[in-house]
């Protein structure tokens, strides 16, 4: 970076002195074009023609110290001059030129501008001689050769300052840069995730965001294998349950040589227990990776919530009363089947925490745009540091307050919030404890206006779990 740094500005620095110094050399020489101009105008005006040849007023050849003159008549004859000490032409090359000339010489070792003038008559229009006018270049030699030292001399200085100055920046940038490499090799051979990158400088340039970003990105891979491991550790523990189970029975059964009936009963229904597991597993993995298919059609929510009313107050074994509270008429664009197991998933989480006696209440309403289904307990309640958990997978509350005869797995309410996310939906839980707690699923509700896209969205039916 600074060597490109460096080469881009010394090529800059090239043209830009090439420019100056051109310019420089042809403004010194034009003015002394000028001046030779100058005065071949003023001598010309004042030469005469006469039977003696050429002359001049006494002070017409009486110029500035710096123009040397020649006059060179129509034969080649030096007739006048204000150098006495040379007696040949300036530049006789141009001598006999019929126009006038700029040429430049070098006169015992001084370069020289020239310029060779025609003397003509008026009106006759004759070339009756030439005048030669020359003026020292020295001075412009000395100009260009000053100002290309100092062109050189400060564009090699100005280089190596930017080099220097470009090479200490840019180690002050990058070093942050490899700091974070540093760091992420060191996280990728640790596998340690809860390392961060420290941030020396400010938070608002391009490395700061860059580090915050960073470090963002592995608070929140960290979280993302904590929930891994934490799954697994779930699903091993789940599993194993049922298995030590079977496994007893299975002994049971051989130490006893026949198949006891209420062993073999405690095997199916350990079997099916594992069998919803893994099909509630599977569900969840689908929806949170948005690959749940679900059906589109009209679903009457009244009609569906009557049906989970009915199965509610099976599931209640009399222990707890279940109660349908205000009923409206509600569409919503669905898949039944799946709104229906959310509905369910919900009503059983609120009699596993309903105490003997209690009460469940279901209810359906219209509040603007969305259809709102709720089921109410009069439980112990959520503790409210406990509220922002109780969608993940396999999270519980306090197990002291769990009814084992309809305690699952942990994982119905997580099935129900995904389940509403895939309807554009969401679930909400309303709780104070002590006081029971109020779940609410919001599904955007299908109005007349909307009716008529219906049979646009509808797609057949498929079971996740078919396969």
């Amino acid at each position: 970076m600074t060597f490109w740094y460096a080469g881009v500005l010394a090529v800059v620095l090239f043209f830009y002195g090439a420019a100056v110094y051109l310019v420089l050399s042809y403004s010194l020489t034009r003015q002394v074009e000028d001046n030779l101009a100058r005065a071949a105008d003023t001598i010309r005006q004042t030469f005469r023609r006469d039977v003696q040849g050429i002359t001049f007023p006494p002070v017409a050849l009486d110029l500035n110290a710096n123009v040397y003159a020649q006059v060179w008549d129509a034969d080649g004859d030096l007739v006048a001059r204000n150098m006495p000490m040379l007696d040949e032409a300036f530049d006789p090359s141009v001598l006999d030129s019929p126009t006038s000339a700029y040429t430049s010489v070098v006169i015992d070792s001084v370069p020289v501008r020239v310029l060779t003038y025609p003397l003509v008559t008026v009106p006759e229009g004759e070339v009756v001689g030439h005048l030669q006018l020359a003026a020292s270049l020295q001075t412009v030699q000395e100009a260009r050769r000053l100002v290309l030292v100092l062109l050189i001399g400060g564009g090699l200085l100005a280089v190596a300052m930017a080099a220097a100055v470009g090479w200490t920046t840019a180690g002050t940038a990058l070093r942050p840069l490899d700091q974070v490499t540093s760091t992420a090799l060191q996280i990728t051979r640790a596998d340690d995730l809860s390392r961060r990158i420290p941030l020396d400088g400010p938070p608002t340039d391009e490395v700061g965001r860059l580090v915050e970003a960073f470090n963002e990105t592995l608070e929140r891979l960290e979280g993302l294998f904590i929930t891994q491991r934490r799954f697994l550790a779930d699903v091993s523990h789940e599993l194993r349950t049922p298995l030590t189970a079977i496994r007893g029975n299975i002994d049971l059964i051989q130490r006893l040589g026949k198949a006891d009936p209420e062993s073999l009963e405690a095997i199916t229904s350990e079997v099916d227990r594992m069998t919803r597991l893994v099909r509630d597993v599977l569900l969840l993995a689908q929806a949170e990776s948005g690959k749940l298919p679900l059906a589109k059609e009209v679903v009457e929510l009244d009609t569906l919530l009557l049906e989970v009313f009915k199965e509610a107050k099976l599931l209640s074994q009399d222990r707890a009363e279940v109660h349908l509270g205000q009923e409206d008429q509600v569409r919503v664009l669905g898949d039944r089947d799946r709104l229906k197991q959310v509905a369910l998933n919900l009503v059983a989480n609120a009699l596993e925490y309903t105490p003997l006696g209690g009460q469940v209440t279901l209810g359906l309403s219209c509040v603007g745009e969305w259809a709102r289904l709720t089921v109410s307990d009069t439980g112990p309640g959520i503790p409210q540091e406990e509220l922002p958990h109780i969608f993940e997978r396999f999270y519980r509350i306090d197990r002291s307050r769990r009814r084992s005869s309809l305690g699952g797995a942990g994982l119905g309410l997580s099935i129900a919030y995904w389940i509403a996310r895939s309807h554009h939906g969401r679930i909400e839980v309303a709780s104070e404890p002590g006081q029971g707690a109020t779940f609410s699923v919001w599904l955007p509700r299908l109005t007349d206006g909307s009716a008529g896209i219906v049979g646009a969205l509808k797609a057949p039916r498929a079971d996740p779990l078919a396969n």
